[in-house]
């Protein structure tokens, strides 16, 4: 039933009545009570309860610990959700709380003044709010009811909680089955109408989250029958596997579909929606973000996107249903795994894309592919510019944590004083020049993703103390405060130095070695790989683009072949950059003049071209053999003639010295180079 709003003192009063109805005389106060508090108190007298106990225990310090090991998804997904909602309802004597599915406290926050009178009914982390641990309470009674509830002052089944006003919802998985409950909880006389609402809210953030992170690598399609509520928190989301069927299903989805959870195995796309799947999918890789319009079996009206990994998807496979709609069976067609990379947009980094033929990089990728989803961090060795940071992105993109974020932080490249901040984070004033507000460290940034760490090797000895804590116990200590934050990541780090060898003279610390040494893998250098003919190839369609066609010439790549790379991959693929930049429009060949010019005095004398002598200067031809002249001295000749006559004049006047030449006429000598090579 609904009651009528009122104030809270005459709402204590009604209770005082309630209480003395039914404890006194044995009567159902139905008029008084909501009907979920009034089963609360039926089954906590059911239970043998004594409404007068007053039992505060010792906060269970090892369950606790052993609880949020158990539910370390429902904390790294629930975190950012509860510090947000904290800030929304801080100063008002309040404070939030999330719990397991047994209704033991795993994490809370809330304003001083309150916490400690919460602390004399032990509602802290440890602590069992199960109905038949602490009687009518909104975390338990949320839990019994799998509904959310207030509970308010003497509503509580324990006289000793009456001080109390508390609003929870149960949080479920994607699979429907119940992980926790979110809580806000007060003093009575502060109580406030939304806390309800923002925690119904906050759950069911909470459940999107953990619903997009269960399925990340299947396509999902959201869908609502208003268009502006694809997108918020309104949507209904169902996972859709490559020929159709039905993964999963949110609690919105469900409704909307006027299904059961027991209903997804026996369903099948085509048989909810009259828009075929392909149609989705090719609207998906036309426009990602817009909405089409589709229609259930029963005719109800829907808009609806499709995101995620629907680049494998079967195009509309038939479906066999029996008589009564049922689905029988499905025929699958293999379509190709292949999605169009719009123009301009480089394809996404994943392990499979580095393989380009070289065997001591593809067992890398082997080794790296196998360990994918697993809870081993991976060292990276190799020389500067090897692809170590592409690697590990690649790692990031190829596992299940793509949808996370990939936080990289070289631990060379910034000042000693500040990667302990950069690191870990700070609280406002921490030190001289924090910022007001505190800062978010790159741990707690990589928080369900991946943190990459570059050139671990230079991370100060004090620190690698700290990172270890970190690794062991999974949480983050900002500067500055004693509050411990959990965090989830996959660590991946990488170093040009022998960390063995460092350990040895005792610049690394052993124990953090081999913490972070779950796998080792050593990239080659780029000279010594053996496909670099592959990469290349690779590095131009890249940067050119679909639509030109550029080529190396084969001088330039036998000399690419016998150069020594020092800058490696990196150096390679800004080289491939510049070339291409300064080809002209009608040029497919790169040659030696269209590289920088630091290789190009290297790689020049590996491939110097015939027309060109090492001495730096060009033939000249007699008078007879310049017809350009004559034809621009008659005033006839073509814009190209016209330059090809004033660059053979400004040779011979530096007597064919190129740098000169290039000099006085205001050009490099790359483009000179080039502007012979085309005449």
């Amino acid at each position: 039933m609904m009651l009528v709003p009122i104030s809270v003192e005459a709402r204590a009063v009604s209770l005082q009545e309630a209480r003395s109805l039914y404890f006194d005389r044995g009567e159902l106060p139905e008029a008084l009570l909501d009907q979920n508090v009034l089963r609360s108190w039926e089954r906590c007298r059911q239970a043998g309860l004594d409404p007068a106990r007053v039992e505060v225990n010792e906060p269970n310090v090892r369950g606790v610990a052993e609880a949020r090991e158990r539910n370390r998804t429902l904390i790294s997904h629930a975190q950012p959700v509860l510090e947000h909602l904290f800030e929304q309802i801080r100063n008002s004597h309040s404070m939030v709380i999330l719990a397991d599915a047994r209704g033991m406290v795993l994490q809370s926050y809330g304003d001083a003044d309150f916490l400690s009178r919460a602390e004399q009914v032990a509602l802290h982390p440890g602590a069992s709010w199960h109905e038949f641990e602490r009687g009518t309470n909104a975390i338990g009674t949320a839990l019994a009811e799998r509904g959310a509830v207030n509970v308010f002052g003497s509503e509580h089944f324990f006289e000793g909680n009456a001080f109390l006003t508390c609003s929870a919802s149960p949080i479920q998985d994607a699979q429907g089955r119940l992980m926790g409950v979110l809580d806000i909880s007060s003093d009575y006389r502060a109580f406030q109408r939304h806390s309800l609402g923002l925690v119904k809210m906050s759950s069911r953030i909470i459940e999107k989250r953990l619903f997009e992170s269960e399925f990340a690598h299947q396509g999902l399609l959201s869908f609502h029958s208003r268009p502006d509520h694809v997108g918020s928190l309104c949507e209904a989301l169902l996972a859709i596997s490559p020929d159709g069927d039905l993964l999963g299903a949110d609690q919105a989805a469900l409704e909307l579909l006027g299904m059961r959870r027991e209903d997804l195995p026996r369903r099948h796309y085509n048989m909810l929606f009259d828009v075929p799947l392909s149609t989705l999918i090719d609207r998906a890789r036309r426009d990602p973000s817009s909405l089409i319009a589709i229609s259930g079996r029963n005719g109800e009206r829907f808009y609806a996107r499709l995101r995620g990994n629907f680049g494998s998807m079967a195009a509309n496979a038939p479906v066999l249903v029996d008589a009564k709609g049922e689905r029988l069976a499905t025929r699958t067609r293999q379509e190709p795994a292949t999605v169009a990379t719009p123009a301009g947009v480089k394809p996404r980094l994943t392990l499979q894309s580095l393989s380009t033929g070289d065997e001591r990089l593809q067992a890398a990728i082997d080794k790296g592919t196998r360990i994918l989803g697993r809870d081993i961090p991976i060292l990276i060795q190799g020389e500067s510019g090897a692809g170590k940071e592409m690697f590990a992105k690649a790692f990031h993109n190829s596992g299940p944590r793509a949808s996370g974020p990939f936080v990289a932080l070289n631990c060379a490249a910034i000042p000693e004083t500040l990667i302990e901040s950069e690191l870990f984070g700070y609280s406002g004033g921490a030190f001289t020049g924090a910022r007001k507000e505190g800062a978010v460290g790159k741990i707690q940034q990589a928080h369900g993703g991946t943190l990459f760490l570059d050139e671990i090797g230079d991370m100060p000895l004090s620190l690698q103390a700290r990172l270890l804590r970190v690794l062991q116990e999974r949480c983050v200590t900002p500067l500055g405060t004693n509050k411990s934050i959990p965090v989830d990541i996959t660590l991946v780090c990488a170093t040009h130095r022998r960390l063995k060898e460092e350990v040895a003279r005792g610049g690394f610390r052993e124990d953090l070695y081999y913490r972070l040494n779950g796998l080792c893998i050593n990239l080659p250098s780029l000279r010594e790989r053996s496909d670099i003919d592959s990469l290349i190839e690779k590095l131009l369609r890249e940067e050119a683009g679909p639509d030109r066609k550029v080529q190396v010439s084969h001088k330039v790549m036998e000399a690419f072949l016998n150069y020594r790379w020092p800058g490696n991959i990196r150096q390679l693929n800004n080289v491939i950059k510049v070339a291409i930049a300064l080809l002209d429009d009608d040029e497919e060949f790169i040659e030696t003049w269209h590289l920088p010019d630091d290789v190009f005095e290297e790689i020049g004398e590996i491939a110097q071209p015939s027309a060109l002598p090492q001495s730096g200067r060009v033939p000249l031809p007699t008078d007879a053999a310049t017809p350009a002249r004559s034809a621009a001295a008659a005033g006839m000749g073509r814009l190209e003639e016209i330059e090809r006559d004033m660059i053979q004049r400004t040779l011979e006047a530096e007597n064919g010295n190129i740098s000169s030449a290039a000099r006085r006429l205001g050009i490099s000598r790359n483009t000179l180079y080039r502007k012979l090579g085309r005449f």
